[in-house]
């Protein structure tokens, strides 16, 4: 049975949520003291957090950036706020999707079982090494190191590269990569996939990796190897 962290102020909402999650065979859990929300965390070990961004004392980005310099936990933003500023915010603080409120339940099931399908399938099957351009892409531990260093990924950012990197020097359209990280492109933003590519790119840079990710203006990206540039 999969944990699942709702950080939601609203009681009613939450009992709400909570309830129906339940009926999914969820075990759902909240948090006691909203000052204390990285404690909590830390004390409950979740399989996946869902936190609003208007919360008492700190809000969700402030919370969501906490957990993400001690955790790779899948994070997913459920608001009622829906500027764009906000959904590119999350995804730059490393959350992994996105619901505006109100929200059909039936979708926010979707995203949930696409995350933790996403995240604990795919970490089962990857047990190995993977060399490219010089550095080792550490698949289960989400990071990628070269002599320069050694940068850690989020699920999302690691799927995207392993990817990339299955079909190096071809394009992979952006309606194939929405497809294989979300599962149905319906509920997933458009915005949300350039966000987490150039999430990962500008992580890549740190490496001196970042130019080895294609933008294909129109069409999507591709990942080369450094021959490529010879």
């Amino acid at each position: 049975m999969f944990k699942l962290l709702l950080i939601e102020d609203d009681t009613t909402l939450f009992q709400e949520i909570k309830e129906r999650l339940i009926g999914w065979s969820y075990d759902v859990v909240g948090i006691s003291d909203f000052s204390k929300v990285l404690q909590e965390f830390t004390e409950h070990k979740p399989d996946l957090v869902i936190i609003d961004i208007q919360l008492p004392k700190f809000d969700g980005f402030h919370w969501c950036r906490m957990i993400r310099a001690h955790s790779n936990v899948p994070i997913l933003f459920l608001s009622s706020r829906d500027h764009p500023t906000d959904i590119v915010m999350s995804m730059q603080l490393g959350a992994d999707d996105f619901i505006q409120k109100p929200f059909h339940f039936e979708v926010l099931i979707a995203k949930i079982q696409a995350i933790l399908r996403r995240v604990y399938n795919y970490n089962t099957d990857q047990t190995e090494l993977k060399t490219w351009c010089g550095a080792t892409i550490d698949y289960p531990r989400n990071t990628i190191s070269n002599e320069t260093g050694t940068v850690e990924l989020t699920k999302n950012e690691v799927f995207i590269l392993k990817l990339l990197i299955e079909q190096k020097n071809k394009i992979v359209s952006r309606e194939n990569l929405i497809k294989s990280l979300w599962d149905d492109e319906r509920f997933v933003s458009d915005n949300t996939l350039t966000v987490n590519v150039n999430r990962l790119r500008k992580k890549l840079e740190e490496l001196g990796l970042g130019q080895y990710i294609e933008t294909k203006v129109g069409q999507g990206y591709k990942a080369v190897e450094e021959e490529s540039f010879l």
